[in-house]
């Protein structure tokens, strides 16, 4: 009898489990831009350095803006306004990757408390030279050609936290640092979908580094919601 009770105990709470689950709604959308993007830029001291330019059988250019032939807008930050949510000391790390002397992704995000790993797969030295203008610390460390990842944690929201190489001037990232897992960035043909999302309103945002931030209002039920931001143009 005790056995049978336990197990309806755990049947109800697995019952209850999947339904706050099934509450979960995910959010989709495409951002866009309108007009001609500006060129990117070939990046010439990449190119004269002995060692980084005989890593690129093409020429190396800039990405910051990424457009698709449809007008999809990648490299965007997409996320809900939302503190004290993250779960970042729980999910995987995300990676960032010193690659043909270029930091690869360009543009990403993470979670507050998360790991971030920094690998260097080019045969020369790099250093990691992250900035603030949130608080979050400051770091300055050499990574030798096969030596070993950097790993890092940042505890403050931020948006686009300059990384660079000061070895090679022309590398540069941006890590935006949200503090909920409520994020994305869209992909090269704009699109995004922000997962698991609980019911409620929220305050979205999409940000791109070269372009402003947009802000609009979402309401999530138990199914999915698209948002449709404004194209973004050029100011």
């Amino acid at each position: 009898m005790v056995y049978m009770k336990k197990a309806l105990v755990l049947s109800l709470m697995g019952g209850l489990a999947l339904g706050i689950a099934a509450k979960a709604g995910n959010i989709t959308g495409e951002i866009t831009f309108q007009g001609t993007p500006p060129p990117n830029v070939e990046i010439i001291p990449l190119e004269n350095d002995p060692v980084c330019g005989a890593l690129h059988k093409d020429k190396p250019f800039t990405h910051f803006y990424e457009v698709g032939p449809n007008g999809g807008l990648g490299d965007v930050v997409v996320a809900l306004q939302v503190t004290g949510k993250s779960t970042g000391a729980s999910a995987p790390p995300a990676v960032l990757d010193q690659r043909g002397c270029i930091y690869l992704p360009g543009i990403m995000a993470i979670q507050t408390g998360q790991k971030l790993v920094v690998k260097n797969s080019d045969p020369c030295i790099h250093n990691v030279h992250t900035t603030s203008k949130n608080g979050n610390p400051e770091h300055n460390d050499a990574q030798m050609a096969g030596g070993p990842d950097l790993t890092y944690t940042f505890d403050k929201p931020e948006d686009f936290m300059k990384f660079q190489c000061d070895v090679h001037p022309w590398m540069f990232a941006w890590v935006t640092i949200e503090d909920s897992p409520y994020y994305c960035v869209t992909d090269t043909n704009g699109d995004f979908t922000i997962k698991d999302v609980p019911p409620g309103t929220y305050t979205i945002t999409a940000s791109h580094r070269k372009l402003g931030t947009q802000t609009l209002q979402v309401t999530v039920t138990d199914s999915d919601v698209k948002v449709n931001f404004p194209a973004f143009a050029i100011k």
